[in-house]
């Protein structure tokens, strides 16, 4: 899903959290918020960047573990699921 194609709501929470990284690129907070956003809204390579970003700023935070979680996903592989 792209940024146009999303709801005013979620637009306006977008913003909010950009204008907040922008002011603040060290808000770890604003940076997972964003990353959790971008995941739910299909926007995997937006979502790992902010994941990433955090992880920088504490490596041992939930930005690392998210991280973890979603490279989890993404190398997810069921052999039954393509071979049944």
């Amino acid at each position: 899903m792209e940024k146009e194609n999303i709801s005013e709501e979620t637009a306006a929470k977008l913003r909010d959290l950009d204008a907040r990284i922008a002011s603040d690129s060290g808000d770890e907070e604003a940076l997972i918020a964003r990353g959790r956003l971008y995941w739910a809204l299909g926007m995997r390579s937006e979502a790992i960047g902010d994941y990433l970003a955090a992880q920088k700023l504490n490596p041992s935070g939930k930005g690392a573990q998210l991280l973890k979680a979603t490279y989890e996903i993404l190398d997810f592989y069921n052999k039954d699921l393509y071979n049944p």
